[in-house]
Protein backbone atom coordinates (compact mmCIF):
# COMPACT_ATOMS: atom_id res chain seq x y z
CA UNK A 1 0.00 0.00 0.00
CA UNK A 2 1.33 3.46 -0.93
CA UNK A 3 1.70 6.31 1.63
CA UNK A 4 -1.49 8.26 0.85
CA UNK A 5 -3.87 5.27 0.79
CA UNK A 6 -2.15 3.89 3.89
CA UNK A 7 -2.61 7.15 5.79
CA UNK A 8 -6.24 7.44 4.69
CA UNK A 9 -7.09 3.90 5.78
CA UNK A 10 -5.26 4.28 9.10
CA UNK A 11 -6.99 7.57 9.88
CA UNK A 12 -10.39 6.21 8.89
CA UNK A 13 -10.13 3.15 11.16
CA UNK A 14 -8.75 5.18 14.06
CA UNK A 15 -11.53 7.76 13.80
CA UNK A 16 -14.19 5.04 13.57
CA UNK A 17 -12.96 3.68 16.89
CA UNK A 18 -12.96 7.17 18.39
CA UNK A 19 -16.58 7.67 17.31
CA UNK A 20 -17.51 4.43 19.06
CA UNK A 21 -16.02 6.01 22.18
CA UNK A 22 -18.01 9.19 21.50
CA UNK A 23 -21.16 7.16 22.20
CA UNK A 24 -19.72 4.97 24.94
CA UNK A 25 -18.07 7.52 27.24
CA UNK A 26 -20.97 9.98 27.79
CA UNK A 27 -23.42 7.10 28.06
CA UNK A 28 -21.19 5.47 30.68
CA UNK A 29 -21.26 8.68 32.72
CA UNK A 30 -25.02 9.18 32.29
CA UNK A 31 -25.99 5.66 33.36
CA UNK A 32 -23.62 5.64 36.34
CA UNK A 33 -24.14 9.19 37.64
CA UNK A 34 -27.25 10.60 35.90
CA UNK A 35 -25.53 14.00 35.73
CA UNK A 36 -25.26 16.08 32.56
CA UNK A 37 -22.70 18.27 34.33
CA UNK A 38 -20.46 15.25 34.94
CA UNK A 39 -20.75 14.39 31.25
CA UNK A 40 -19.45 17.88 30.58
CA UNK A 41 -16.63 17.43 33.11
CA UNK A 42 -15.46 14.26 31.35
CA UNK A 43 -15.65 16.02 27.98
CA UNK A 44 -13.55 18.88 29.41
CA UNK A 45 -11.03 16.42 30.85
CA UNK A 46 -10.53 14.85 27.43
CA UNK A 47 -10.59 17.90 25.20
CA UNK A 48 -8.49 20.38 27.19
CA UNK A 49 -5.37 18.14 27.13
CA UNK A 50 -6.14 17.44 23.46
CA UNK A 51 -5.97 21.17 22.68
CA UNK A 52 -2.87 21.91 24.77
CA UNK A 53 -0.96 18.86 23.58
CA UNK A 54 -1.78 19.67 19.97
CA UNK A 55 -0.25 23.14 20.35
CA UNK A 56 2.88 21.99 22.18
CA UNK A 57 3.20 18.90 20.01
CA UNK A 58 3.58 20.98 16.85
CA UNK A 59 7.18 21.83 17.71
CA UNK A 60 7.84 18.16 18.48
CA UNK A 61 6.42 17.21 15.07
CA UNK A 62 8.71 19.67 13.28
CA UNK A 63 11.80 18.48 15.15
CA UNK A 64 11.18 14.73 15.42
CA UNK A 65 9.13 14.13 12.27
CA UNK A 66 5.36 13.64 11.93
CA UNK A 67 5.60 9.90 11.25
CA UNK A 68 7.36 9.11 14.53
CA UNK A 69 5.03 11.28 16.57
CA UNK A 70 1.93 9.80 14.90
CA UNK A 71 2.99 6.22 15.64
CA UNK A 72 4.03 6.96 19.23
CA UNK A 73 0.76 8.82 19.92
CA UNK A 74 -1.37 5.94 18.67
CA UNK A 75 0.56 3.46 20.84
CA UNK A 76 0.00 5.74 23.84
CA UNK A 77 -3.71 5.91 23.00
CA UNK A 78 -3.94 2.11 23.06
CA UNK A 79 -2.70 2.11 26.67
CA UNK A 80 -4.81 5.06 27.87
CA UNK A 81 -8.11 3.96 26.31
CA UNK A 82 -7.54 0.28 27.06
CA UNK A 83 -7.19 1.08 30.76
CA UNK A 84 -10.88 2.07 31.03
CA UNK A 85 -12.48 -1.31 30.20
CA UNK A 86 -9.74 -3.07 32.17
CA UNK A 87 -10.44 -1.03 35.31
CA UNK A 88 -14.18 -1.56 34.81
CA UNK A 89 -13.67 -5.32 34.53
CA UNK A 90 -11.70 -5.30 37.79
CA UNK A 91 -14.34 -3.18 39.52
CA UNK A 92 -11.87 -0.33 40.04
CA UNK A 93 -13.24 2.30 37.63
CA UNK A 94 -14.12 5.30 39.79
CA UNK A 95 -15.23 8.61 38.30
CA UNK A 96 -11.83 10.12 39.13
CA UNK A 97 -9.97 7.34 37.34
CA UNK A 98 -12.22 7.69 34.31
CA UNK A 99 -11.45 11.42 34.18
CA UNK A 100 -7.71 10.70 34.45
CA UNK A 101 -7.81 8.06 31.71
CA UNK A 102 -9.68 10.25 29.23
CA UNK A 103 -7.34 13.17 30.02
CA UNK A 104 -4.28 11.07 29.14
CA UNK A 105 -6.01 9.76 26.03
CA UNK A 106 -6.87 13.32 24.99
CA UNK A 107 -3.27 14.50 25.41
CA UNK A 108 -1.70 11.78 23.28
CA UNK A 109 -4.48 12.10 20.68
CA UNK A 110 -3.78 15.83 20.40
CA UNK A 111 -0.17 15.16 19.45
CA UNK A 112 -1.25 12.42 17.03
CA UNK A 113 -3.82 14.64 15.33
CA UNK A 114 -1.27 17.36 14.50
CA UNK A 115 1.26 14.75 13.40
CA UNK A 116 -1.14 13.16 10.91
CA UNK A 117 -2.17 16.52 9.51
CA UNK A 118 1.49 17.42 9.02
CA UNK A 119 2.10 14.01 7.44
CA UNK A 120 -0.73 14.37 4.90
CA UNK A 121 0.93 16.89 2.52
CA UNK A 122 4.05 14.69 2.41
CA UNK A 123 1.91 11.70 1.44
CA UNK A 124 0.07 13.87 -1.10
CA UNK A 125 3.34 14.98 -2.67
CA UNK A 126 4.50 11.38 -2.93
CA UNK A 127 1.26 10.37 -4.63
CA UNK A 128 1.02 13.29 -7.08
CA UNK A 129 -2.64 13.90 -6.14
CA UNK A 130 -3.94 17.51 -6.38
CA UNK A 131 -4.08 19.01 -2.89
CA UNK A 132 -7.76 20.03 -3.09
CA UNK A 133 -8.76 16.49 -4.05
CA UNK A 134 -6.49 14.88 -1.44
CA UNK A 135 -7.89 16.99 1.40
CA UNK A 136 -11.41 16.11 0.24
CA UNK A 137 -10.47 12.42 0.34
CA UNK A 138 -8.88 12.79 3.78
CA UNK A 139 -11.97 14.49 5.15
CA UNK A 140 -14.19 11.97 3.32
CA UNK A 141 -12.49 9.07 5.09
CA UNK A 142 -13.06 10.88 8.36
CA UNK A 143 -16.74 11.30 7.54
CA UNK A 144 -16.98 7.64 6.55
CA UNK A 145 -15.57 6.80 9.96
CA UNK A 146 -18.39 8.84 11.48
CA UNK A 147 -20.90 6.93 9.38
CA UNK A 148 -19.56 3.61 10.65
CA UNK A 149 -18.41 4.49 14.15
CA UNK A 150 -21.43 6.21 15.70
CA UNK A 151 -24.07 3.65 14.64
CA UNK A 152 -21.70 0.83 15.55
CA UNK A 153 -21.08 2.47 18.91
CA UNK A 154 -24.81 2.80 19.56
CA UNK A 155 -25.46 -0.85 18.74
CA UNK A 156 -22.48 -2.14 20.74
CA UNK A 157 -23.28 0.02 23.77
CA UNK A 158 -26.87 -1.26 23.77
CA UNK A 159 -25.66 -4.85 23.47
CA UNK A 160 -22.57 -4.99 25.69
CA UNK A 161 -22.57 -1.85 27.84
CA UNK A 162 -20.50 1.32 27.40
CA UNK A 163 -17.28 0.33 29.17
CA UNK A 164 -16.70 -2.94 27.32
CA UNK A 165 -16.94 -1.44 23.83
CA UNK A 166 -14.03 0.91 24.46
CA UNK A 167 -11.87 -2.10 23.58
CA UNK A 168 -12.85 -1.32 19.97
CA UNK A 169 -11.39 2.18 20.27
CA UNK A 170 -8.12 0.84 21.72
CA UNK A 171 -7.86 -1.73 18.92
CA UNK A 172 -8.40 0.95 16.27
CA UNK A 173 -5.44 2.94 17.59
CA UNK A 174 -3.27 -0.20 17.44
CA UNK A 175 -4.29 -0.75 13.81
CA UNK A 176 -3.53 2.87 12.95
CA UNK A 177 -0.03 2.73 14.48
CA UNK A 178 0.81 -0.50 12.64
CA UNK A 179 -0.53 0.76 9.30
CA UNK A 180 1.33 4.08 9.42
CA UNK A 181 4.52 2.29 10.41
CA UNK A 182 4.20 -0.17 7.52
CA UNK A 183 3.00 2.09 4.69
CA UNK A 184 3.83 5.75 5.32
CA UNK A 185 7.58 5.70 4.81
CA UNK A 186 8.29 9.33 3.93
CA UNK A 187 11.31 11.42 4.76
CA UNK A 188 10.06 14.63 6.43
CA UNK A 189 11.36 18.14 5.79
CA UNK A 190 13.99 18.86 8.42
CA UNK A 191 13.25 21.93 10.51
CA UNK A 192 15.71 24.83 10.57
CA UNK A 193 14.44 27.46 12.94
CA UNK A 194 16.38 30.32 11.39
CA UNK A 195 15.14 29.54 7.89
CA UNK A 196 11.66 28.66 9.10
CA UNK A 197 10.92 31.90 10.92
CA UNK A 198 8.83 34.45 8.99
CA UNK A 199 10.65 37.49 7.65
CA UNK A 200 11.19 40.14 10.27
CA UNK A 201 10.06 37.80 13.06
CA UNK A 202 11.91 35.84 15.68
CA UNK A 203 10.82 32.88 17.64
CA UNK A 204 11.28 29.21 18.32
CA UNK A 205 8.92 26.36 18.99
CA UNK A 206 5.36 27.48 19.68
CA UNK A 207 6.41 31.14 19.43
CA UNK A 208 7.26 30.69 15.74
CA UNK A 209 3.78 29.30 15.13
CA UNK A 210 2.14 32.26 16.86
CA UNK A 211 4.36 34.68 14.92
CA UNK A 212 3.16 33.24 11.62
CA UNK A 213 -0.50 33.25 12.65
CA UNK A 214 -0.39 36.89 13.76
CA UNK A 215 0.65 38.08 10.30
CA UNK A 216 -2.17 36.27 8.44
CA UNK A 217 -5.58 37.98 8.73
CA UNK A 218 -7.35 35.12 6.98
CA UNK A 219 -6.11 32.64 9.57
CA UNK A 220 -7.10 34.96 12.43
CA UNK A 221 -10.64 35.32 11.05
CA UNK A 222 -11.11 31.59 10.50
CA UNK A 223 -9.67 30.68 13.91
CA UNK A 224 -12.09 33.05 15.65
CA UNK A 225 -15.01 31.57 13.77
CA UNK A 226 -13.98 27.99 14.52
CA UNK A 227 -13.53 28.72 18.22
CA UNK A 228 -17.25 29.38 18.65
CA UNK A 229 -18.54 26.75 16.23
CA UNK A 230 -16.39 24.06 17.82
CA UNK A 231 -17.69 25.09 21.24
CA UNK A 232 -21.29 24.63 20.05
CA UNK A 233 -20.49 21.39 18.21
CA UNK A 234 -18.90 19.89 21.31
CA UNK A 235 -21.90 20.82 23.46
CA UNK A 236 -24.18 19.24 20.84
CA UNK A 237 -22.29 15.95 20.56
CA UNK A 238 -21.05 15.48 24.12
CA UNK A 239 -24.15 16.68 26.03
CA UNK A 240 -27.18 17.82 24.03
CA UNK A 241 -27.58 14.76 21.81
CA UNK A 242 -27.10 12.09 24.52
CA UNK A 243 -29.43 13.98 26.89
CA UNK A 244 -32.02 14.43 24.09
CA UNK A 245 -32.07 10.72 23.21
CA UNK A 246 -32.35 9.84 26.90
CA UNK A 247 -35.19 12.31 27.61
CA UNK A 248 -37.15 11.29 24.52
CA UNK A 249 -36.64 7.57 25.28
CA UNK A 250 -34.91 6.95 21.95
CA UNK A 251 -31.90 5.27 23.61
CA UNK A 252 -28.21 4.99 22.64
CA UNK A 253 -28.98 3.39 19.27
CA UNK A 254 -30.70 6.65 18.22
CA UNK A 255 -27.54 8.53 19.24
CA UNK A 256 -25.61 6.38 16.82
CA UNK A 257 -28.30 6.72 14.13
CA UNK A 258 -28.19 10.54 14.15
CA UNK A 259 -24.41 10.57 13.95
CA UNK A 260 -24.37 7.84 11.33
CA UNK A 261 -26.84 9.65 9.06
CA UNK A 262 -24.78 12.81 9.43
CA UNK A 263 -21.76 10.75 8.41
CA UNK A 264 -23.64 9.28 5.44
CA UNK A 265 -24.48 12.75 4.17
CA UNK A 266 -20.87 13.82 4.68
CA UNK A 267 -19.51 10.80 2.79
CA UNK A 268 -21.82 11.43 -0.17
CA UNK A 269 -21.00 15.13 -0.10
CA UNK A 270 -17.28 14.42 0.10
CA UNK A 271 -17.47 12.15 -2.95
CA UNK A 272 -19.14 14.93 -4.93
CA UNK A 273 -16.80 17.62 -3.62
CA UNK A 274 -13.71 15.55 -4.44
CA UNK A 275 -14.79 15.69 -8.11
CA UNK A 276 -15.84 19.35 -8.11
CA UNK A 277 -13.19 20.78 -5.76
CA UNK A 278 -11.03 22.24 -8.52
CA UNK A 279 -13.97 24.08 -10.10
CA UNK A 280 -15.99 25.47 -7.17
CA UNK A 281 -15.24 28.95 -5.75
CA UNK A 282 -13.71 28.33 -2.35
CA UNK A 283 -14.93 31.33 -0.37
CA UNK A 284 -18.62 31.26 -1.28
CA UNK A 285 -18.74 27.45 -1.07
CA UNK A 286 -17.22 27.60 2.41
CA UNK A 287 -19.65 30.24 3.70
CA UNK A 288 -22.84 28.69 2.29
CA UNK A 289 -21.96 25.15 3.35
CA UNK A 290 -21.03 26.24 6.88
CA UNK A 291 -24.37 28.02 7.26
CA UNK A 292 -26.28 24.89 6.26
CA UNK A 293 -24.13 22.53 8.34
CA UNK A 294 -24.33 24.36 11.67
CA UNK A 295 -27.32 25.98 13.35
CA UNK A 296 -30.17 23.98 11.68
CA UNK A 297 -29.19 20.84 13.67
CA UNK A 298 -29.49 22.72 16.94
CA UNK A 299 -32.73 24.50 16.06
CA UNK A 300 -34.33 21.20 15.03
CA UNK A 301 -33.40 19.62 18.38
CA UNK A 302 -34.67 22.64 20.33
CA UNK A 303 -38.04 22.66 18.56
CA UNK A 304 -38.91 18.99 18.07
CA UNK A 305 -38.93 15.57 19.73
CA UNK A 306 -39.33 13.79 16.38
CA UNK A 307 -36.38 11.55 15.60
CA UNK A 308 -37.11 11.59 11.85
CA UNK A 309 -36.69 15.39 11.77
CA UNK A 310 -33.41 15.31 13.69
CA UNK A 311 -32.14 12.58 11.36
CA UNK A 312 -33.20 14.46 8.21
CA UNK A 313 -31.56 17.71 9.28
CA UNK A 314 -28.42 15.79 10.27
CA UNK A 315 -28.21 14.28 6.78
CA UNK A 316 -28.43 17.71 5.12
CA UNK A 317 -25.84 19.12 7.52
CA UNK A 318 -23.52 16.23 6.70
CA UNK A 319 -23.76 16.89 2.97
CA UNK A 320 -22.98 20.58 3.49
CA UNK A 321 -20.12 20.13 5.95
CA UNK A 322 -18.22 17.88 3.52
CA UNK A 323 -16.76 20.95 1.79
CA UNK A 324 -15.80 22.94 4.90
CA UNK A 325 -12.77 21.06 6.24
CA UNK A 326 -11.21 20.26 2.84
CA UNK A 327 -11.25 23.96 1.94
CA UNK A 328 -9.66 24.91 5.26
CA UNK A 329 -7.02 22.19 4.94
CA UNK A 330 -6.12 23.00 1.33
CA UNK A 331 -5.74 26.70 2.09
CA UNK A 332 -3.63 25.92 5.17
CA UNK A 333 -1.23 23.64 3.30
CA UNK A 334 -0.85 26.19 0.51
CA UNK A 335 -0.13 29.07 2.88
CA UNK A 336 2.04 27.45 5.57
CA UNK A 337 5.74 26.80 4.80
CA UNK A 338 6.68 23.13 5.14
CA UNK A 339 9.32 23.84 7.81
CA UNK A 340 6.75 25.57 10.00
CA UNK A 341 3.91 23.19 9.31
CA UNK A 342 3.80 21.36 12.64
CA UNK A 343 4.10 24.50 14.74
CA UNK A 344 1.57 26.56 12.80
CA UNK A 345 -0.94 23.71 12.56
CA UNK A 346 -0.47 23.13 16.29
CA UNK A 347 -1.19 26.77 17.14
CA UNK A 348 -4.10 27.06 14.69
CA UNK A 349 -5.57 23.80 15.95
CA UNK A 350 -5.19 24.83 19.59
CA UNK A 351 -6.85 28.20 19.07
CA UNK A 352 -9.62 26.72 16.92
CA UNK A 353 -10.25 23.87 19.35
CA UNK A 354 -9.99 26.05 22.45
CA UNK A 355 -13.77 26.29 22.58
CA UNK A 356 -14.15 22.50 22.70
CA UNK A 357 -13.15 21.97 26.36
CA UNK A 358 -15.58 24.69 27.45
CA UNK A 359 -18.29 23.39 25.10
CA UNK A 360 -18.95 20.15 26.95
CA UNK A 361 -18.83 21.76 30.38
CA UNK A 362 -20.97 24.77 29.42
CA UNK A 363 -23.39 22.45 27.64
CA UNK A 364 -23.81 20.34 30.77
CA UNK A 365 -24.19 23.34 33.07
CA UNK A 366 -26.72 25.01 30.75
CA UNK A 367 -28.83 21.85 30.50
CA UNK A 368 -28.87 21.35 34.27
CA UNK A 369 -29.51 25.05 34.88
CA UNK A 370 -31.92 26.12 32.13
CA UNK A 371 -33.22 22.90 30.60
CA UNK A 372 -32.33 21.16 27.37
CA UNK A 373 -34.44 23.20 24.94
CA UNK A 374 -33.25 26.59 26.20
CA UNK A 375 -29.62 25.47 26.18
CA UNK A 376 -29.83 24.08 22.63
CA UNK A 377 -31.65 27.14 21.32
CA UNK A 378 -28.97 29.43 22.75
CA UNK A 379 -26.22 27.37 21.13
CA UNK A 380 -28.08 27.47 17.81
CA UNK A 381 -28.33 31.26 17.90
CA UNK A 382 -24.60 31.53 18.65
CA UNK A 383 -23.81 29.22 15.73
CA UNK A 384 -26.04 31.24 13.38
CA UNK A 385 -24.43 34.57 14.28
CA UNK A 386 -20.90 33.25 13.88
CA UNK A 387 -21.48 31.53 10.55
CA UNK A 388 -23.36 34.55 9.18
CA UNK A 389 -20.45 36.94 9.85
CA UNK A 390 -18.32 35.82 6.83
CA UNK A 391 -21.16 36.87 4.49
CA UNK A 392 -20.01 40.45 5.03
CA UNK A 393 -16.44 39.62 4.02
CA UNK A 394 -16.84 37.18 1.12
CA UNK A 395 -15.02 39.43 -1.34
CA UNK A 396 -12.05 39.89 0.98
CA UNK A 397 -12.10 36.18 1.82
CA UNK A 398 -12.11 35.26 -1.88
CA UNK A 399 -8.97 37.31 -2.47
CA UNK A 400 -7.25 35.95 0.62
CA UNK A 401 -7.72 32.25 -0.17
CA UNK A 402 -6.01 32.81 -3.52
CA UNK A 403 -3.06 34.74 -2.11
CA UNK A 404 -0.39 32.74 -0.26
CA UNK A 405 1.47 34.34 2.64
CA UNK A 406 5.07 35.16 1.71
CA UNK A 407 7.84 34.30 4.12
CA UNK A 408 11.51 34.98 4.12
Amino acid sequence: MRPLPGLLVAEGVSLAGSHVATVAVPWLVLVTTGSATRVGVVALAQTLPFVLAGMLGGALVDRTGPRRVAIAADVGSVVAVGAIPLLHLLGELTFGRLVAAVAIAGAVSGCGNIAKRALLPLAVEASGTPMARATALFDGFGRAALLVGLPLGGVLVAAFGPAAVLVVDAASFAFCAATVAATVRIRPVQADDDAATPAGQTGDGVAAGFAFVRQDRLVVMVVGMLFFTNLADQAYMAVFLPVWVRETGAGPAAFGLVGGVFGLGAVLGAAVYAVLAERLPRASTFVVCFLIAGSPRLFAMALSDELWLIVGVAFGAGVAVSAVNPILMAVSYERIPARLRGRVLGVVGALSYAGIPAGGLLGGLSVDGAGLRTAVLGAGLLYLVVTTAPLFAVRRLSAAVRKPVTVG
